[in-house]
């Protein structure tokens, strides 16, 4: 898939609005401003195009810091919490300050000592950033929405990283679960599909529950 590059947004254009976001980034490559040619180590890339991923836009502040901007829910475009994308390309020992700028929550687990999740290539077990890197503040120069911001320092050039809001939980992972508690042949468990949800994914109905009667949830 074709990288794309972006640069320090121009006065007045579309990438200055907090309402430009579009589908999830692909393979983003963020070049400084005036620089042309393939993105070097350093130039981070993001990437939000896989199962649960959430990441819409990417704007770089300084050498260092980064607004991130995450897609609303699918049915429901006032809310917007979720973010999962991954960080390639890096250098060692490159720090950086990222800042999801467009929560629309008030109130937020970040601001009681709860913390953003990370893994990388080489270190696949999921673990929390420390919270003393972790802020969650309202911010002025977005509208007043909810900002949180980290701090990071990535330590391996050839691993991709992947940040996300906690545990990411996917469908397909539900999916395969479900696959394993039928293929049991459990009597006292019984699954079928209720119908489809907008995105065309199965409902399923499970009931659990004694041989003798049925009950579900």
């Amino acid at each position: 898939m074709a990288e794309r590059s972006q640069t320090a947004p121009e006065a007045g254009s579309d990438m200055g609005n907090e309402d430009a976001i579009g589908g999830n980034v692909s393979k983003y490559a963020v070049l400084p401003s005036g620089y042309c040619g393939q993105p070097k180590k350093g130039h981070l890339i993001f990437d939000a195009c896989f199962e649960s991923g959430n990441l819409g836009r990417v704007d770089q502040v300084s050498e260092f810091e980064y607004d991130l901007f995450i897609r609303p829910d699918t049915c429901n475009p006032r809310f917007r919490v979720w973010f999962n994308f991954t960080v390639e390309n890096v250098k060692e020992s490159q720090r950086v300050i990222f800042n999801i700028v467009n929560f629309s929550k008030t109130k937020s687990l970040y601001r009681d000592g709860m913390a953003p999740m990370v893994k990388s290539t080489s270190r696949p077990k999921w673990q929390r950033l420390p919270p003393k890197n972790v802020y969650y503040y309202r911010c002025p120069d977005h509208r007043k929405n909810y900002v949180m911001s980290f701090a990071f320092c990535f330590d391996r050039e050839e691993d991709i990283y992947q940040f996300a809001y906690c545990y990411p939980y996917t469908y397909t992972r539900f999916q395969h679960y479900l696959d394993s508690l039928q293929k049991r042949n459990m009597d006292y468990f019984f699954r079928e599909q209720l119908g489809q949800s907008v995105q065309q994914r199965h409902l399923d109905l499970l009931t659990i529950t004694s041989p003798a009667g049925r009950w579900s949830w």
